[in-house]
């Protein structure tokens, strides 16, 4: 196959899903790919993820690779060490050419320093798209809602601006909610919700996710759902209203489409609420400039304008800041840590 010392292929390997992204010599993104890859089922689901991504390239194959990882946390592995470490050796056997390892502040390591350093690796694409953004910026705060989860970053004097070097103090600090716009369970949103001038209890079962509220409502991006729905059923509306009708007690049927649009309208006020929340812990530790904005990213991005209004906050798209070499701008923004970790390595070259 053809090879080309001028592309860069950025790689983000997620625990539900494998994104990448094609960086020209000029800098442009020229491709971007999301594959569903659920890791926790097994490593072959990578495996025929990395095939795909690599068959839509045409058979150009890069000699540089830029990875970024937050797979290495799935249960498929016994700790996050052990994940680190089958992912680079994986991703050696399947990708020809250099690779180069995001660790974060300290940069790019190869495949021996990563397996040597696994903390620095872990769960670091979310530094990426904030070191970027933050080096095109300078100050604003990203917000990446992505399909499980959302992060949630200050950038001042452009860099990240937290001391925040592991998902738990992450956690702690308001900067890594276990929310996002497709899989996270309803059940995880709220405790009840108002139905028919009632407050009902939501059962503790997993009837139905986010991806069903932002259905009913319009809002999901085509795309953005590709795993199964949380009972097999039709991605559809009528599908979503009888998965959200299931979490209440209540068949579909029991009441007109209106009432599960303003149930859909409940739960996504609630997950708006918890980002905010977060965002406000954020910001009271980091002081940033009243007119600082949002940068927005990820398959949830469309949520950023309303996020915004709440904060009084101009928006600016992490696709702006990421130069298209042909990718979509939508393309782009849902695969930020991919497109950022590409880029970086460039720029560190």
């Amino acid at each position: 196959m053809p090879a080309s010392a001028e592309i860069t292929l950025g790689w983000d390997v997620g625990g539900a899903h494998l994104k990448a992204a094609r960086i020209e010599a000029n800098g442009g993104v020229s491709g971007v790919w999301q594959e569903l890859c659920p890791l926790w089922r097994g490593i072959g689901y990578l495996k025929t993820a990395l095939e795909h991504v690599l068959a839509a390239n045409n058979g150009i194959v890069a000699t540089r690779h830029a990875v970024t990882m937050s797979g290495e946390m799935t249960d498929l592995f016994p700790t996050r060490r052990d994940g680190v470490r089958a992912l680079v050796d994986l991703l050696g056997q399947h990708l020809d050419g250099s690779l180069h390892f995001y660790a974060g502040s300290a940069g790019f390591r190869d495949a021996v320093a990563a397996k040597a350093e696994p903390a620095r690796i872990a769960s670091a694409n979310w530094r990426a798209t904030a070191e970027l953004a933050a080096r095109r910026l300078g100050e604003g705060l990203l917000i990446d809602i992505g399909s499980t989860t959302t992060d949630i970053v200050p950038l001042r004097d452009h860099a990240a601006a937290t001391d925040c070097a592991d998902d738990a103090a992450r956690l702690a600090a308001g900067e890594l909610v276990y929310t996002g716009i497709a899989r996270t369970p309803v059940m995880a949103i709220s405790a009840d919700a108002p139905v028919a001038g009632r407050w009902l209890p939501l059962m503790a079962e997993h009837f139905a996710t986010s991806a069903d509220i932002h259905r009913v409502l319009g809002w999901l991006p085509e795309g953005a759902d590709l795993h199964d729905s949380a009972d097999g059923g039709p991605k559809t509306v009528a599908g979503s209203r009888t998965r959200l009708a299931r979490m209440v007690g209540l068949d579909a049927e029991a009441q007109p489409d209106a009432a599960w649009a303003e149930l859909a309208a409940w739960f996504a006020d609630r997950q708006l609420d918890r980002i905010n929340r977060a965002v406000r812990l954020v910001l009271s530790r980091i002081r940033l400039d009243a007119r600082a904005p949002l940068v927005v990213a990820g398959a949830g991005a469309c949520l950023g304008a309303r996020l915004a209004a709440r904060l009084e906050r101009p928006v600016v798209r992490f696709s702006a800041l990421a130069p298209s070499g042909g990718a979509s701008a939508e393309s782009i923004d849902w695969c930020a840590p991919a497109v950022a970790t590409g880029l970086l390595l460039g720029e560190a070259a």
